[in-house]
């Protein structure tokens, strides 16, 4: 086989370990502006507190190993280097499922969903319900680490992902994602639509259509929602979107800086009361920007808002059947009305607690509301 899937398993030099402890003990704090809060950006009070538990309280090895105990792989797929977790159930009827991560996320995020989706028997649920679970790392993010040539923007990765899916010997499945993994789920179905059985989301893009005229009065906030996000909390997307190499230089040098970067978004995008730790376990926090950090991915993994901005505002309709969860403090809340015009929307549910890292957050809520719309468009 030409590109064979090798076994795969993470084992970080504990000569980088090290590294990161001497960098983040010689980190130099810039000034702080009493007051300020998050809406300056990171408080610094706050990061300092974060970076000393990360040097003297996080234990990369304990993650590590928990990491360890999924079974991952590696393979090449249209020149990149791809790494994902293939977990088959005990259920031999099962359901393949792909999940796909985004920004600032990880194969981390759906930890909590592996158990509870793979083996629902041991958790108290319907065996009927189960799933073979397959987690990428989407190409220019961590263990598959940076790209090696231009143009991987979302529709090459959902090309990759048919590929994977075909390679692992699966011919129908569902796919999963929120953020970039939306995208990338999405447009699955639009390139394999006879392949895809379901999609389920947990967050979609929004193409506004006109001034919004016509929506009800929930479309029209969560429209107007977007467009306070795109003018006050969007700077990220710009610089990703346009000079990802520049950002890379200091988030690749500077620990505290790439955990700034990311930490930010876990405050804004969560159900957080206060601090991003109120919403997301900060060990669970800590190991995804690990993730970054150790593979040095923080530019590659930019690149695919570089690459994709030319094809991001393409609407392509799927004809797949979709589920869409809401989770009310999500930034990126779904215009119903655009969803329905982009998308077969079959299943729709909305959860007053979580956001954006509904897997992080929610995962109870997130579990019960992808076996409830695979038992729909399996089972009727």
């Amino acid at each position: 086989m030409a590109n064979p899937i090798k076994p795969f398993r993470i084992a970080v030099p504990q000569s980088d370990l090290d590294d990161l402890a001497a960098r983040l003990t010689a980190t130099r704090w810039p000034d702080d502006l009493p007051g300020a809060g998050w809406d300056y950006g990171v408080p610094l009070p706050y990061l300092r507190d974060l970076v000393t538990y990360w040097r003297t309280g996080y234990d990369w090895r304990l993650h590590e190993a928990a990491l360890n105990a999924f079974p991952q792989f590696t393979t090449r797929i249209d020149g990149a280097h791809v790494h994902f977790l293939h977990v088959r159930s005990p259920e031999p009827d099962a359901l393949p499922l792909i999940l796909t991560h985004g920004w600032p996320g990880s194969i981390v995020e759906f930890q909590n969903l592996i158990g509870p989706l793979t083996d629902p028997r041991s958790h108290g649920a319907d065996p009927a319900d189960a799933f073979h679970v397959i987690i990428p790392s989407t190409p220019g993010y961590g263990f598959s680490g940076p790209t090696q040539d231009k143009h991987w923007d979302y529709h090459r990765v959902a090309a990759a992902w048919i590929e994977l899916m075909s390679r692992l010997g699966y011919e129908r499945y569902g796919a999963q994602g929120g953020d970039w993994g939306s995208g990338i789920s999405r447009q699955m179905g639009v390139l394999a639509p006879e392949r895809l059985l379901g999609i389920h989301l947990n967050s979609a893009p929004t193409y506004p259509d006109g001034d919004g005229d016509g929506l009800d009065e929930l479309d029209s906030a969560r429209l107007q929602t977007w467009a306070r996000h795109q003018q006050e909390t969007s700077g990220y997307t710009a610089v990703q979107a346009t000079r990802p190499h520049t950002l890379a230089y200091a988030l690749t040098d500077s620990p505290v800086g790439q955990l700034a970067w990311i930490v930010e978004k876990f405050q804004e995008w969560t159900d957080s009361t206060g601090t991003p730790d109120s919403a997301v376990d900060r060990d669970r926090i800590l190991t995804n920007v690990m993730i970054y950090w150790l593979t040095a991915t923080a530019g590659s993994s930019a690149r695919l808002y570089k690459e994709s901005a030319r094809i991001w505002a393409e609407a392509q309709v799927s004809q797949v059947p979709t589920g869409m969860a809401v989770f009310a403090h999500d930034i990126t809340l779904p215009v119903r009305a655009y969803a329905e015009r982009l998308d077969n929307i079959v299943h729709w549910s909305e959860f007053e607690h979580g956001g954006h890292f509904p897997a992080l957050e929610q995962p109870g809520l997130l579990i019960g509301d992808i076996r409830a719309f695979f038992r729909t468009v399996c089972r009727g």
